[in-house]
């Protein structure tokens, strides 16, 4: 059998590592148009920030790596057609623009996600990056190390991680979102206490711009020197990092007649089967199924690319193996801020047409003596008709992912909030209160259900 696999971040390289060891005679051949295969992407913030030195740290398996298994992996290959008639891919080689034809028995997808490049004036400049390669990384890091200024573009995880690895590089920082307010992916009033406490933290060492967005770079051949707002703001500048977003690389799929979902990722089964035979789709190109409310949703962690990875792997190689799908769950920090979530959020559910109640409690992650004890705060949201458990958001200095984490075994379950509440959770003072923030997020919620049914009747 022959097994070909596009894309070698983290999907694809999973899944050629799984595919080896279920077929030890099988060909595998991998196909990127990356300088690196198999590397932590999620790491790259923390690599700028100078946490370490050496970036070879994020890569996990090299080409000779793979070499010695009997995976034969092309870089600098891009592929630019599937003919799923002729069961071939035509393949072009960056290097030398020369294009050729590989066939294959079973093809994988896994080529991920690209980054949004906004439309601003200018913006191919010298010196404005995006984060996605390990390039990007390297370039980036040595910017840094010798500049002054920087703006980020966009208020998200990525360019809230590139906020804290651009001041603990003792740059001054801008950032710039469009929106309201950062991390839109909470609930507002979260997101709003998350632009608070960062602002309350920021000393001077960086601006948190919202409703405002940059419209055109300034700069020469040497690279861009400042950024213009809508608001007629003149920032100056030494590099600019673009973390407006990423989107799913699909043109290929499409183009071959592979089904589009309805997130405008490929869309798949719980085989990581597409809808042509044989060809089988993972990673940051797909969507998921959202388990609460099993419904679709994209979402490119480098958890679910994984797990979908292994998956395509064994049902492409002839074996039997689901993946049912995903919570939404997701964390990160900035400085000393940990932000996490799990499930629904309430905006998320009422676009859903789903009606919520939700709690929202700020207490002590630990007992009030102990030294390092910090705040945290917890929002819970739960379906108002059946008291289901939909959701948990949680930020602070103090352990709130960890609270998090926990809920997402109960929206796994399909726990009610009253069922929740009888969680046995671990207490020591160095962990925790003798009553849980959780918990006592929970009772608060489970009051707040009895009381609306009791108004409803």
């Amino acid at each position: 059998m022959k097994i070909v696999i596009l894309g070698g971040v983290a999907a694809g390289a999973k899944a050629a590592a799984k595919a080896r060891r279920m077929l030890p005679d099988a060909q595998i051949d991998l196909y990127t148009d990356d300088t690196h295969i198999s590397y932590s992407a999620c790491g790259l913030p923390y690599y700028i920030e100078g946490n370490f030195a050496d970036y070879h740290l994020l890569l996990v398996r090299s080409p000779e790596d793979f070499e010695k298994k009997n995976v034969h992996v092309h870089l600098q290959n891009r592929a630019a057609k599937i003919l799923p008639a002729s069961k071939q891919v035509l393949i072009e080689e960056l290097n030398t623009n020369n294009a050729y034809l590989v066939n294959y028995d079973k093809l994988i997808i896994a080529i991920g996600a690209r980054p949004v490049v906004p439309p601003i004036k200018n913006v191919n400049l010298n010196n404005i990056f995006t984060v996605r390669k390990i390039e990007d990384g390297i370039n980036i890091r040595k910017m840094a190390e010798s500049s002054k200024n920087a703006v980020i573009i966009g208020g998200g995880y990525i360019g809230i991680e590139m906020l804290e690895a651009l001041v603990r590089q003792n740059l001054n920082v801008t950032l710039i979102e469009y929106a309201p307010t950062i991390m839109q992916t909470f609930d507002d009033d979260i997101s709003n206490l998350i632009l608070e406490q960062l602002n309350f933290a920021s000393n001077g060492r960086f601006t948190i711009l919202t409703s405002e967005m940059a419209t055109e770079f300034s700069g020469d051949n040497e690279g861009v020197s400042s950024v213009r707002t809508g608001s007629g703001k003149e920032i100056p500048v030494d590099f600019v990092v673009l973390c407006a977003g990423v989107t799913p690389n699909t043109a290929i799929a499409r183009d071959a007649g592979i089904a589009i979902g309805e997130t405008g990722a490929i869309k798949v089964n719980e085989r990581m089967e597409t809808n042509i035979e044989d060809i089988y789709a993972c990673g940051d190109c797909i969507e998921e199924n959202l388990l609460i409310t099993n419904t679709k949703i994209w979402l490119p962690l480098g958890t679910n690319a994984n797990k979908e990875g292994r998956t395509a792997a064994i049902n492409a190689c002839g074996g039997e193996d689901m993946f049912y799908g995903v919570l939404g769950s997701a964390v990160t920090r900035c400085l000393s801020l940990t932000m996490s979530m799990t499930g629904l959020t309430e905006k998320k559910a009422e676009q859903l047409g789903i009606e919520t109640i939700s709690v929202t409690v700020t207490k002590d992650d630990k007992v009030g003596y102990m030294p390092d004890v910090n705040n945290i705060t917890l929002k819970l949201t739960a379906e108002k008709s059946t008291g289901r458990l939909l959701g948990c958001q949680g930020i602070g200095a103090g352990d709130a992912d960890k609270r998090v984490n926990i809920v997402t075994s109960a929206l796994v379950a399909g726990l009610t909030v009253e069922e929740f509440f009888k969680n046995d959770l671990t207490y020591a003072p160095p962990f925790s209160p003798t009553i849980d923030p959780l918990l006592n997020a929970a009772q608060i919620l489970m009051e707040k259900l009895k009381k609306s049914k009791q108004q409803d009747v």
